[in-house]
């Protein structure tokens, strides 16, 4: 069982990550002013191809951020891994997420870079922060491993300089929200741009208030990559010592209040 567990970590290797086709929207600007890039969900350990569900759940937020970003020429892409395992020391998607940034730099020039993962992608920003163009992370629902003593844990001085964000529902059965909320705590010691918000009720997908969170990420994402002025809570949770900036509720409503 462990060769064949192996075998099929192995199939990934001769396989290549894609930027993915670039998501615009229309009247945007010519120019390429910023870009985000959607580092999809994963498993813990495959040797899969990528998953094309992960992919697709990943397109409404970027189609989102794009139309609200247009006149400043933000673009997104959809990062497609090599496959969809973490798969332990290899970190692949975190590898996969950190040679896209270097894709963006060698296609766009010097953009700023947002990475926006949603679980196991939602680790691949945050360990692919370290890059150079990234001046921001959003990780939503992101999958952490239990802190093994005997292990390093997560790292978080990659983090230092960027402007962080995690969202995590309450009632996440997949991937612990107390895991999350200790990694923010050690990260907000070496980055004060730090904040977390809880999504009260909500699972993994955070579907149960989907529209609360799309407008949470575009406000942050649109205030960390084009320097648009942060809306109220997110500013007050980046300012807020913890435990309170890194528990924020996310309240009912977020994106319609934006709206009036």
């Amino acid at each position: 069982m462990a060769h064949h567990a192996h075998a099929l970590v192995g199939t990934g290797a001769a396989r290549a990550p894609r930027l993915g086709r670039a998501v615009t929207a229309a009247g945007a600007a010519s120019a390429v002013g910023a870009v985000v890039l959607l580092l999809p969900d994963g498993a813990p350990e495959s040797g899969r191809r990528a998953s094309p569900l992960a992919h697709a759940a990943a397109l409404p937020l970027a189609r989102r951020l794009v139309r609200a970003g247009r006149d400043e020429g933000l673009v997104a892409h959809v990062v497609r891994y090599r496959g969809r395992g973490w798969n332990g020391n290899d970190a692949q998607l975190a590898t996969d997420a950190a040679w896209a940034a270097s894709e963006v730099v060698r296609r766009y020039g010097d953009v700023p870079i947002c990475l926006a993962g949603h679980g196991m992608g939602g680790r691949a920003a945050l360990r692919a922060a370290g890059h150079t163009a990234v001046n921001s992370v959003l990780a939503l629902a992101p999958w952490l491993p239990e802190h093994d003593v005997a292990a390093a844990p997560e790292p978080v001085r990659q983090l230092t300089g960027r402007h962080v964000l995690i969202a995590h529902g309450t009632n996440d059965a997949r991937t612990d929200p107390e895991l999350s909320y200790r990694l923010a705590e050690r990260a907000k010691k070496v980055n004060r741009h730090t904040c977390r918000f809880e999504v009260h009720s909500d699972g993994h997908a955070l579907r149960q208030h989907h529209e609360e969170v799309q407008a949470l990420a575009a406000d942050f994402v649109l205030g960390a990559l084009l320097g648009r002025p942060f809306s109220r809570p997110v500013a007050d949770a980046l300012a807020a010592p913890p435990p309170l900036g890194l528990r924020m509720p996310l309240a009912g409503g977020f994106g319609r209040a934006l709206r009036r």
